[in-house]
């Protein structure tokens, strides 16, 4: 009889957590085969073309704390963004 989700789980924090992060990568492997052709290399692309942003100076990091503060932070009566890098320069609207 086949083991439940819940019953692996437990087996598999038995291992160490070396062993627990190659069963991680192998059952995630089983995921990415089944995304979209084509989305690995996009999200490569787009990550070394935010990677070069960030180099050239072109964009800024914000912390996170600083993000999740804007990010929590209620919309405006008129539904515009309260962030100001976000929506094109700030203050557009989000559907």
């Amino acid at each position: 009889m086949a083991r439940s989700a819940r019953e692996l789980f437990e087996e598999a924090m038995r291992l160490d957590p070396a062993e627990r992060a190659t069963l991680m990568r192998l059952l995630i492997d089983t995921l990415d085969a089944e995304s979209e052709e084509g989305a690995e290399d996009a999200w490569r692309a787009e990550v070394e073309r935010r990677i070069a942003e960030l180099d050239s100076g072109a964009v800024e990091a914000v912390p996170w704390e600083e993000l999740r503060a804007r990010l929590y932070q209620p919309l405006n009566g008129r539904g515009r963004c309260q962030i100001p890098s976000c929506c094109s320069a700030g203050g557009g609207i989000h559907v």
